[in-house]
């Protein structure tokens, strides 16, 4: 297996850094966003949109962990890749269920 190149640099990659946290902001902003948009709402799409968006978040924690050496290579590849599935998973879920509720003559969310 190929070492992730930003997981087993030996000193601190400030331009790496720099992305890490202004990714995890971003995606934090986006979460807590995403999430205050579902307790508005209350449907099902919104939650699952705001945990597909959390995932990002999540990947940000992944990326960081891995550079401070708390995973290794291997595992922070594979648990990246696991969260875009995730991701992509949630984001079709929530088109899919806002779709079959818009084609409901009730037109009402079921949750």
């Amino acid at each position: 297996m190929f070492p992730v190149a930003h997981a087993e640099t030996a000193g601190v990659d400030v331009p790496l850094v720099l992305a890490l946290a202004a990714a995890g902001v971003a995606s934090a902003v986006l979460t807590g966003a995403a999430l205050t948009a579902f307790l508005r709402r209350r449907s099902r799409p919104y939650l699952l949109v705001a945990l597909a968006l959390g995932t990002l978040l999540a990947r940000s924690v992944v990326a960081g962990a891995s550079m401070g050496g708390l995973l290794a290579a291997d595992v922070h590849h594979v648990l990246e890749h696991g969260l875009d599935v995730v991701m992509a998973g949630l984001v079709i879920a929530a088109v899919w269920y806002a779709r079959s509720v818009a084609d409901d003559p009730a037109g009402g969310d079921g949750a």
